[in-house]
């Protein structure tokens, strides 16, 4: 599947969910989640700006846990970063973990985060606030396969265009020396 997506930081977490309401967003995700990222020792797949991912996720609305085995590829990063996603549920994180190191990529990040998702139309809409070790601010990450649902939905949380970012969050914070 391929995704466009962009970013909005340094943002308001209430004013955004009650911008939110005041669309009738739907709540689809409230959840903690754990991200094991990995990568060769070289990081020749963050230097191309892709991944492979073990996330861990606590879904705090259906009291259940759920993981997730990922790779992303970049394929543009224009206005909208374009991804390649590729992802499946498994059944044990160690067992995600270990296949990935067998293939001789390594742990170069765990990354813990509190996020919400709200649907909008066809677009999803999330406020991502990650451990402060990592990402000291909060964000949102708004993802669609319409580019008019993602300018719509910007427009209307009272932002413009010019204030999104397709950055991944290690740009952005890199930009902000942190």
């Amino acid at each position: 599947m391929n995704e466009l997506e962009t970013k909005i930081i340094d943002i308001s977490v209430d004013d955004i969910k009650d911008k939110l309401a005041n669309i009738n967003a739907t709540l689809v995700k409230k959840e903690n989640q754990i991200n094991y990222i990995f990568d060769f020792e070289d990081r020749r797949l963050l230097a191309k700006k892709g991944y492979a991912r073990v996330r861990v996720v606590e879904d705090l609305l259906h009291n259940k846990s759920v993981t997730y085995m990922t790779t992303k590829r970049l394929i543009s990063e224009e206005v909208y970063k374009l991804m390649e996603e590729n992802e499946t549920i498994i059944d044990d994180s160690e067992a995600g973990i270990k296949i990935f190191k067998s293939l001789g990529l390594l742990i170069c990040e765990e990354v813990k985060k509190y996020r919400e998702s709200y649907s909008y139309k066809n677009t999803l809409v999330e406020i991502d606030i990650n451990d402060k070790s990592f990402c000291p601010f909060p964000y949102l990450e708004i993802e669609s396969e319409s580019e008019d649902e993602v300018a719509e939905i910007v427009n209307l949380l009272g932002y413009t265009m010019a204030d999104t970012n397709p950055k991944s969050i290690y740009e952005i914070m890199n930009d902000k020396g942190l």
